[in-house]
């Protein structure tokens, strides 16, 4: 299985087809695998990457690290480490802050263009941005689960992320995915992740903006989708009419003909 050694971590990634890259960064507790239908259609035309961050899938679950901006950074070394020149790069959710953090510490050049899968610029509902979907209970409540080990969290954490239930093959691999991220693992990253806030950040976001946010607002609201919209310089949003939090998978079709069309138009 394809490993590259970066920030003194073994990433683990997927890659297939050749051309103009795209790279794939999965959500929180999730991995590479979730992508199985981007991969192919993608090789078509572009040299097609999809990794598993620190901790996660089949990378390593170091000690230390487990932030979103050590994400970035690593996300930055394995660009370089693959020689991804000029990639555009597609963030599920938790991916999508990696990308923000990316572009806030080193800027954005030689990034071609950003793909946005429904995510809002902060998970926490502060007091000035009500589309946050945790508060400080939720947040509690789900570190205490990954702590307790609860045998119940991994599926119910996929459940969440659907508008309707996956199949029971597809539910239990999903969940697998997502029980293999060690506790010493799932909390830090849970609570970083939950905490950091791109709002600022989002007029400097000078590259080309894909938002694909479903219609269902499980995590993600079609006005912190608009808010989005209405600050990035050049940004354009999409809503998925059949999807909650995975519109890559739950309309999969769509996403790659709008992405891959998307991506033919950019500079």
């Amino acid at each position: 299985m394809p490993h590259v050694r970066v920030n003194d971590c073994d990433l683990y990634y997927e890659e297939q087809g050749q051309g103009p890259p795209v790279l794939f960064i999965h959500g929180l507790w999730l991995s590479s695998r979730f992508f199985h239908l981007q991969l192919p259609y993608f090789a078509r035309h572009h040299r097609t990457v999809a990794v598993d961050l620190r901790g996660h899938g089949r990378s390593e679950p170091t000690d230390a690290g487990h932030t979103v901006a050590q994400h970035a950074r690593d996300i930055r070394a394995f660009c370089a480490a693959l020689e991804l020149r000029d990639p555009v790069m597609a963030g599920w959710s938790m991916g999508s802050l990696v990308i923000w953090e990316l572009i806030r510490q080193f800027g954005a050049d030689g990034l071609r263009g950003m793909v946005v899968i429904d995510q809002s610029p902060s998970d926490f509902k502060w007091p000035d941005w009500p589309e946050g979907p945790l508060d400080l209970h939720a947040l509690h409540h789900f570190h205490s689960a990954v702590q307790d080990r609860a045998p119940e969290l991994p599926a119910a954490f996929i459940r969440m992320l659907f508008k309707d239930v996956p199949a029971e093959a597809e539910l239990a691999w999903m969940a697998g995915e997502v029980a293999q991220v060690p506790p010493g693992v799932a909390a830090p990253i849970l609570f970083d992740q939950s905490v950091v806030d791109y709002r600022e950040l989002l007029p400097n976001v000078t590259v080309p903006a894909l938002l694909c946010i479903g219609r269902v607002e499980g995590l993600v609201t079609i006005a912190a989708g608009e808010y989005m919209r209405d600050r990035m310089p050049d940004a354009t949003l999409v809503i998925f009419e059949d999807s909650n939090h995975c519109p890559f998978l739950e309309e999969a079709d769509r996403f790659n003909q709008v992405v891959g069309e998307w991506i033919a138009a950019l500079p």
